[in-house]
């Protein structure tokens, strides 16, 4: 069973210089190894809620538990010395190279110099920036894209167990974009990271996240799957933020491992296999150009994990009237 990372628990905060509340009554639990997006559109109080984990904003009332202890027993640099932290303006230190930058927190720990040279190398390779070419540089001589990846690498240096990152993406051009978010959906895979990540983009935010939380005027008015989100809104407020997209459009956030059921069948020549990450737009097609009982999903290893029938795809009416 996983460990829940990070608790809160009816958390608040208003800041001395409103009226309003920022944040409202939060409870919520995000599970070891999650990726978590909060989406909502300016003001919504989601950057509040990511900067009050690592006490850049203190609560006002509520508890924030990490693994279980609450934040404010720790004293707050030190707390924050297990979570890596990105920004969208990145944040790099101008007069240090690379390198250097990537070592700030190992060496605010007092890792040994070889320790801390071979731990950047690893994350540039990472990152794919060449080390030997790129660490001895300064962040003005590096586009913005690489400046964003050296951003996560500096976060990422002490091996933090969680990752907090505010609209990372959000000065990047379209392609470096994406490109990005493939990146880093590819490393929080690989490394089991606990994400969260703040985003105003929902296309961004139902491909990133496991789970998302929408807000609106500092309250959550949504914590669940991208599928369930998009199908299911809670209310007025998600269905308007989610709505903007059509419905062909949608099945891009949904994958074949989110519908999938036991495969229980004898498997035969001819069958249709498709990766567990394929996306539901892409397996659609399969259904509407041949007569196709079901689909055997496999993992990237080719095992198989399950199958899809027309009837999991709970959507297939409202697929079928856009269609026609």
């Amino acid at each position: 069973m996983k460990r829940i990372a990070i608790e809160f628990d009816k958390v608040s905060k208003k800041f001395s210089s409103s009226e309003q509340y920022a944040v409202t009554d939060v409870s919520a639990s995000i599970e070891e190894g999650s990726f978590i997006t909060i989406l909502g559109t300016s003001g919504s109080g989601k950057t509040t809620l990511l900067k009050m984990i690592n006490r850049i904003h203190e609560l006002s009332s509520g508890e924030i538990l990490f693994f279980g202890e609450n934040i404010k027993k720790l004293p707050a640099e030190k707390h924050r010395q297990k979570i890596g932290y990105v920004i969208q303006q990145v944040g790099l230190f101008p007069h240090m190279t690379v390198a250097e930058n990537i070592a700030t927190v190992p060496n605010i720990l007092k890792w040994n110099k070889k320790d801390t040279s071979q731990r950047v190398d690893a994350l540039l390779d990472l990152m794919k920036i060449p080390s030997k070419e790129y660490k001895k540089r300064y962040p003005r001589q590096l586009s913005g894209g690489q400046q964003q990846r050296v951003g996560i690498a500096r976060a990422m240096a002490a091996d933090p167990e969680i990752m907090l990152m505010d609209e990372p993406f959000g000065a990047l051009d379209a392609i470096t974009r994406l490109n990005l978010q493939d990146e880093i959906l590819k490393i929080q895979k690989e490394l089991n990271k606990t994400i969260l990540f703040v985003t105003h983009d929902v296309n961004e935010a139902f491909k990133l996240g496991d789970k998302v939380i929408i807000m609106d005027k500092g309250a959550v008015q949504q914590f669940d799957t991208p599928r369930n989100i998009l199908f299911n809104p809670a209310n007025e407020f998600v269905s308007n933020l989610v709505s903007s997209e059509d419905i062909l459009q949608k099945l891009k956030f949904l994958h074949a491992r989110d519908v999938m059921i036991p495969f229980e069948l004898k498997e035969k020549n001819g069958d249709i296999r498709v990766n567990e990450n394929i996306d539901l737009q892409k397996l659609l097609t399969y259904f509407l150009t041949g007569d196709i009982d079901y689909i055997i999903v496999e993992k990237d290893n080719h095992e198989v994990v399950g199958m899809i029938t027309p009837k999991e795809l709970k959507i297939k009416k409202s697929i079928q009237g856009d269609i026609s």
